[in-house]
């Protein structure tokens, strides 16, 4: 049985505040786990409350996945892989599926985005007019791709016919986070459903609402049963089976860096299953002595502040040359000041609140250690209304690469800026951490472009842009940022085997 979402008034009020938010228009019914098919109860019976972040109430109670409910979701992964249909369909059949979900996924827009917002606080215009648009056009890039997942032949030393094929992996686990519930379901179920693969993923115990409901909607678009499974649970039971788990063939983790030595090494003592990893970041963004200040602070302001600043690849180290840095930070703190901070389901909003309580206060830590450590305060610094989870945007100078405010990740609307001389001096202290996720350049001048976007140890570099994230565009971590690839073609390859069949060549008219 598949679970529905009941409209309840179309349209939304934009006359509500902080204090008094916005009823959201729908009504929740995925809240079961997804196995074989089917939404069920968890098998111990026990639920979870998931908060809506404008206020700390519950939006719903929803089915607490652990151990036992992971190996139900494998087994029929497992049993789908092995005596399924999926694999042994054509490709462009897979395709025709794929398609069909991304139809499904524009047509209930408003529904999707709804969720999202509510569960995880994003501004609603976000949701519907950004990430939707994005989560369809991945999966239409990968549907793409099902035809086009071929081998070699390749010549040898002698009287051989050698080719490749490349095979599904099989089971894919996959753990996603909570800062892109949806849009992080389709980097990680896009790519594995047209190489053939079954999955059991995982949702963040903050935001299990919206991939719930984006797999029913698969269900609904023709996908068998048994191919994508869902366990709504937390991370040391849920998390750490799937990660652990002796018939899973692949693991696919989204999240922060130390949760991600934890899944690394619990599969490794397992099966020593293959481990993909999408870490944390602590990226560097640099504003050149030509840059267009009111430009560079613009685009500055939203490479950190986007998403509550809760984004992996956030901008989070503004380091500005000295030539241009005091009019910069008049101007950043100008830009902040005029932030717009309000509930998310609100026209024009730019910042909703954090996710949840947990990250509200560490986020409020950080900013109290970074006043301690010497840094200067110049706006924000404290919560915003007396209910739910609302930080001012917040801007510090002064900044020294010793300061937890400069080495960690916040994971929040927390801007540090940070003075530099010249080119050989940014470039060390911009690598000069253990993350390498993505770094921001503004420039007018092409060699300086060259020599920083090579010299920076990261695995994005946005030139006067920032946070592009187009299908076709590998996204992924040096150093503590994580392992492999996601997006593009690159990503394929993290749910496919590569296999040699050998075979003489009797008499050959040639080799």
């Amino acid at each position: 049985r598949f679970c529905g979402v009941g409209r309840v008034v179309s349209g939304y009020s934009t006359s509500a505040g902080i204090e008094n938010p916005i009823n959201p228009s729908i009504k929740v019914h995925c809240t079961q786990l997804l196995i074989n098919g089917n939404f069920v109860d968890s098998a111990s019976g026990k639920t979870f409350p998931t908060y809506d972040p404008r206020t700390g109430d519950v939006i719903a109670h929803v089915a607490e996945g652990d151990a036992e409910d992971i190996d139900r979701a494998v087994y029929a992964a497992r049993k789908a892989f092995d005596e399924g249909p999926w694999p042994k369909m054509t490709a462009y059949e897979r395709s025709k599926v794929l398609f069909r979900f991304a139809d499904l996924l524009d047509k209930h827009i408003e529904e999707l985005a709804t969720l999202e917002t509510w569960d995880n606080g994003k501004p609603y215009e976000q949701s519907a007019k950004i990430e939707l648009p994005m989560i369809s056009r991945i999966i239409r890039y990968y549907a793409g791709w099902a035809d086009k997942i071929h081998g070699l032949t390749i010549p040898a030393d002698g009287p051989h016919l050698v080719q490749t094929i490349h095979e599904p992996i099989g089971v894919a686990g996959q753990i996603i986070p909570w800062n892109f519930p949806l849009l992080m379901f389709a980097w990680k179920v896009g790519p594995a459903l047209p190489c053939g693969c079954t999955i059991v993923l995982k949702s963040a115990e903050q935001t299990p609402l919206s991939a719930l409901y984006a797999a029913k909607l698969l269900h609904e678009a023709g996908l068998p049963p048994g191919v994508l499974n869902v366990v709504s649970g937390f991370g040391p039971t849920a998390g750490a089976a799937l990660a652990s788990h002796m018939d899973v063939d692949k693991l696919a983790f989204t999240g922060s860096s130390e949760t991600g030595k934890i899944v690394l090494e619990l599969a490794s003592k397992s099966n020593l299953k293959p481990v993909t990893l999408e870490l944390g970041g602590k990226s560097p963004f640099i504003v050149c002595k030509d840059a267009d200040v009111d430009k560079a602070v613009e685009l500055a302001h939203f490479a950190l502040f986007f998403n509550q600043g809760q984004c992996c690849s956030a901008g989070s180290r503004t380091y500005v040359h000295e030539d241009v840095h005091d009019e910069f930070i008049e101007k950043a703190k100008a830009r902040a000041l005029k932030r717009s901070v309000g509930d998310p389901f609100k026209a024009g909003v730019e910042q909703g609140p954090q996710i949840d309580s947990e990250q509200f206060e560490k986020i409020l830590r950080y900013i109290r250690s970074g006043i301690e450590g010497g840094a200067t305060l110049i706006t924000g610094g404290d919560r915003l209304g007396s209910k739910g989870f609302y930080i001012q945007p917040t801007v510090f100078t002064n900044v020294k690469e010793d300061m937890l405010i400069a080495q960690d990740e916040i994971f929040g609307p927390v801007q540090s800026i940070l003075k530099f001389r010249d080119m050989d001096e940014v470039i060390q202290r911009a690598n000069s951490t253990r993350y390498g996720l993505a770094a921001g350049v503004f420039t007018n001048d092409l060699d300086t472009a060259n020599t920083l976007s090579r010299a920076l140890k990261v695995g994005t570099v946005w030139i006067n842009c920032y946070d592009v994230f187009d299908a076709a565009i590998p996204f992924g971590g040096y150093k503590m940022s994580g392992q492999g690839r996601e997006k593009g073609v690159h990503c394929l390859s993290n749910y496919l085997q590569v296999k040699a069949i050998v075979a003489p060549l009797k008499n050959p008219a040639w080799i």
